[in-house]
């Protein structure tokens, strides 16, 4: 990884701001999907802040699609930021959806006979 500025006085919480470290260097190429990522202690070493912060942010980053979980497997890349912030849009909308009282099923199809 590039220099990082994770900076304690910032008002983004550290979390958010390891995320993005993170978001960037998967947007520099420094980190293609299918690739593991270093464990979350090494990661919170080179970062200068806690463990529990990375792995919030790295749950974070899995929540949007750019990270996948694996058993075994560690932590990789699962898409590239673009992709990410689609997911985190779809996952609003479903949220949303479910709020207004729509099943899965009924949200789908609306999806599909749109233009």
């Amino acid at each position: 990884m590039k220099p990082v500025k994770i900076n304690p006085s910032e008002p983004m919480p550290l979390f958010e701001q390891v995320a993005a470290e993170i978001r960037r260097a998967i947007a520099d190429g420094e980190a293609g999907p299918g690739e593991r990522l270093p464990l979350a202690k090494d990661l919170a070493k080179v970062l200068g802040v806690n463990t529990n912060t990375v792995l919030r942010a790295l749950r974070a980053l899995r929540e949007e699609g750019l990270l996948e979980f694996r058993r075994g497997r560690g932590i990789t890349v699962a898409g590239t930021p673009q992709r990410g912030a689609v997911t985190k849009r779809v996952n609003e909308l479903i949220k949303f959806a479910r709020q207004q009282g729509y099943r899965r099923d009924e949200l789908i199809a609306m999806i599909e006979a749109a233009p």
